[in-house]
């Protein structure tokens, strides 16, 4: 079944128009540092973000980012780390740059005013976390890492008068330029809904020569997650809707330790970092047997496909539906000093992290795969980058390695910025008109999102075959995408264009380019689990990139690696 998907989203005519320099979509540390990297070059730029300024992942972030910061560590023992992670699959050009421009990066976070943990000697404090070799993960306040840096680029941004912030802002669909060739045209900016005062109210246009897409993952796609309510993949599915690349869609990560409360439980699960095992916790199963050190020499530190996928087949084996990490042998005092936040959050569900044993299951937590682009953050659109989790740089490959993420964020945020402004100083960007893309328009009823979320989860979920992706395939096929013109026999629409409807096509769309590219790669390698290939094969040592043809048909396109 070859899945078609409408190039546009339905809504309303833009009833204002703002024009920027640039236009970064997100709020997280890599649409932060992307707005005030481009301000060291720019007089105009527009951060749009879909709640405050102080929401996403980012702030979500416990245990640290990782970087060769101490002597005795380098960036080519974090880039094999990272390559081993990867699973074959990781771009090494991308992962070089990551690690080492990555310790300066961190040390320029520093100096914008985050404030890490250190050592009495002054030092930064480093940990370790799964799949490193070697203690390079900074962390501030024991485990809120991400609020640390959050706080300190937000402060950063909210001083620089020439960024102008667009809160409670969903950025609907990448607006394109007349076509070329059958090709989509230049990105010549974005439509958005604006819940607010003014001329800012309602759907409106951002028009800039460049656009950096910056809006997170794609947790909501699933019945639970870690992600927050706003990650539904948004930049994601606009990329694809405009024209862009994705790839690498079909790894998903699900992170092994978040607490289990039931099989009940949605929405934002409680995420128990991987710092907590990176001081020594381990992981039972229910009839208190240790098994991690039976299935990988680094045990509860092996990479996180690894430990998630030998903790489902343990609860296979035990019949139970979750397993328990014992952190009680680190001491009462030691585990309120470094995890305060979630020794706060346990509590708040009755559980003591000191004395307790915590139930937990592998939970949806990070997309390794996004819009592809290059190592400056271009996507295959003129104008359109892509940086932080939305984005596919070849850094994770098929996982991402342990506190990567927020460092992946930062490097290519700055690099991306760069870019822009030299390409905009050599007229290589230029502002441009939108031409409205051909073809029908979506909008599924926000009504259908448990039914999506149950339908990903089954599917193209945990353990995943090809039974299982079929159905789903089938399932999400029947979905009504025109909700806005079916009236069931009344007058009235289903539903009309708003926010739920916006997010729920955009959740319907990631899991049927999800659900497809899933059901092609025959293998098991890394976040992507198949129980009919339950091997990892040579022969798929290659990226899915995934584009719309301009009658919205999913082509999949097989692309060696570098």
């Amino acid at each position: 079944m070859t899945p078609r998907l409408a190039r546009r989203l339905a809504a309303p005519a833009p009833g204002w128009t703002v024009r920027a320099d640039a236009v970064v979509v997100g709020s997280g540390i890599a649409g932060l540092t992307a707005a005030l990297e481009l301000r060291t070059r720019l007089d105009r730029v527009l951060l749009v973000t879909k709640d405050v300024l102080v929401s996403g992942s980012t702030v979500w972030a416990q245990g640290g980012i990782a970087a060769a910061l101490d002597p005795a560590d380098s960036p080519a023992a974090h880039l094999q780390d990272t390559l081993v992670a990867g699973v074959g699959l990781c771009d090494p050009r991308a992962v070089e740059v990551l690690v080492t421009e990555g310790p300066a990066r961190v040390r320029e976070l520093v100096a914008r005013g985050a404030v890490f943990d250190t050592e009495p000697d002054g030092h930064l404090s480093l940990t370790r976390e799964g799949g490193h070799h070697a203690d390079r993960v900074a962390h501030a306040g024991g485990d809120a890492t991400g609020a640390e840096i959050s706080r300190a680029l937000v402060d950063a941004v909210r001083a620089d008068p020439g960024i102008e912030v667009v809160e409670h802002a969903l950025v609907l669909d990448v607006l394109t330029g007349a076509s070329r060739d059958g090709r989509p045209g230049a990105v010549c900016g974005v439509t958005l809904h604006v819940i607010g005062e003014g001329s800012r109210d309602g759907v409106g246009a951002a028009l800039a020569p460049a656009v950096v897409l910056a809006t997170g993952g794609i947790g909501q796609v699933f019945r639970s997650s870690t992600n927050p309510v706003q990650a539904t993949g948004d930049g994601l599915a606009a990329a694809l809707r405009a024209g862009a690349a994705v790839g690498d869609v079909e790894f998903v990560q699900f992170h092994p330790t978040v607490l289990w409360l039931g099989s009940g439980v949605k929405g934002q699960l409680t995420l128990v970092s991987e710092a907590v095992r990176g001081e020594g916790a381990v992981l039972v199963d229910t009839d208190g047997h240790r098994f991690l050190p039976a299935v990988h020499p680094l045990a509860e530190l092996a990479p996180r496909d690894v430990v998630a996928r030998a903790i489902v087949r343990q609860m296979a084996r035990t019949g139970s539906d979750h397993v328990l990490l014992d952190a009680r042998h680190l001491g009462a005092a030691r585990l309120r000093r470094r995890f305060p936040t979630i020794a706060e959050r346990l509590a708040e569900h009755g559980i003591d992290l000191t004395t307790d044993l915590v139930p937990v299951a592998p939970a949806q937590h990070y997309h390794s795969g996004g819009v592809v682009t290059d190592l400056v953050g271009r996507s295959s659109l003129p104008g359109l980058y892509a940086v932080g989790e939305v984005a596919c740089t070849g850094v994770h490959g098929a996982n991402r390695l342990a506190s990567n993420s927020l460092l992946e964020g930062l490097v290519f945020a700055h690099r991306a910025a760069h870019d822009i402004a030299a390409r905009l100083d050599r007229g290589a960007l230029r502002p441009a008109e939108p031409v409205e893309r051909p073809g029908p328009e979506a909008l599924v009823a926000g009504a259908a999102r448990s039914r999506i979320q149950r339908i990903a989860s089954d599917g193209p979920g945990v353990l995943r075959s090809a039974a299982g992706l079929e159905a789903a395939a089938q399932a999400l096929a029947a979905v009504r995408t025109d909700a806005h013109r079916a009236t069931d026999g009344g007058e009235t629409p289903v539903a009309g264009p708003q926010v739920a409807e916006w997010e729920t096509t955009n959740v319907h769309q990631v899991a049927t380019v999800l659900t497809a590219v899933a059901a092609a790669r025959r293998e098991t390698r890394g976040g992507h689990l198949r129980s009919d290939f339950p091997a990892a094969d040579d022969a798929w040592r290659l990226r899915i990139e995934a584009t719309l043809a301009p009658d919205g048909t999913l082509t999949q396109h097989p692309t060696p690696l570098p």
